[in-house]
């Protein structure tokens, strides 16, 4: 995955999919709840691959394992 690409979150029980564009990557702390428990404890956890996704009007940051890229071929 790269800046300028179109993705589309992962399928998520009860939420809707979204759509955008990708505008930046970062790194940033994760702390999935449904591996680790509800207690979070930062330093159990490493960084991992974020992209900057906008979304209409908004930025939202998700982990690259959420997202599955669009393919808009146009042949």
């Amino acid at each position: 995955m790269k800046v300028g690409d179109l993705v589309k979150s992962k399928a998520i029980k009860g939420q809707p999919r979204k759509v955008g564009l990708v505008v930046d990557l970062v790194e940033k702390k994760c702390w999935r709840t449904d591996e680790l428990g509800k207690a979070v404890n930062w330093n159990k956890v490493e960084p991992e691959p974020h992209a900057v996704i906008l979304v209409g009007e908004s930025y939202l940051t998700v982990p690259l394992t959420d997202l599955e890229p669009l393919d808009i071929s146009l042949t």
